[in-house]
């Protein structure tokens, strides 16, 4: 049996620092907004209404630690797909870890977040790191499953640092 040729290829994806300019920063909480189970579960945004200056705010907060980066998610038309938060070394494990990967909620499902999740795997994996890490919060079962899916592996349960929210901490290899 032969398989057929994809007659739908899968549009570029591309990642782009954020710039904080005030087109973007609406960009991001219209995605943001797109996603309001999240933010019923972190707790950290009402989903009804996300504040463009307090996700300007917490945005710069990330990508002015010490080896933080945001990063936008843009498709072949330029639109914003997803967002990501990066941290290059955590201080404690020395491995680079991923503070949130989010996509359009229009988009859940498609593939999008298994191919942002890949750009930044290859990005780390072309660096030569061995690993990189995240936190899952334990009362996202769907980021969890997502997340395993992936061949991620679960290595603690702690509290995050920020909120004291109770979550998984998963690893994945990179070799």
């Amino acid at each position: 049996m032969f398989a057929r040729p994809d007659t739908h290829p899968t549009p570029p994806l591309t990642l782009h620092p954020l710039t904080f300019a005030p087109d973007e920063i609406g960009e991001v909480v219209a995605l943001y907004a797109s996603n309001p189970a999240y933010w019923r579960a972190a707790g950290e945004y009402d989903p009804r209404d996300i504040q463009a200056a307090k996700v300007e705010a917490d945005l710069r907060g990330e990508a002015a630690t010490e080896g933080g980066e945001v990063l936008l998610a843009r498709d072949g038309e330029g639109r914003l797909a997803g967002v990501v938060c990066l941290l290059d070394r955590h201080p404690k494990d020395g491995l680079p870890w991923i503070g949130l990967l989010m996509v359009d909620g229009h988009s859940r499902r498609t593939g999008l977040g298994r191919r942002l999740a890949g750009l930044v795997e290859e990005r780390f994996r072309a660096e030569q790191r061995s690993g990189i890490r995240l936190a899952v919060l334990e009362n996202n079962p769907d980021a969890l499953a997502f997340w395993s899916s992936l061949g991620w592996q679960e290595i603690d349960r702690r509290q995050d640092l920020a909120h004291d929210r109770p979550c998984i901490v998963m690893h994945k290899h990179l070799a």
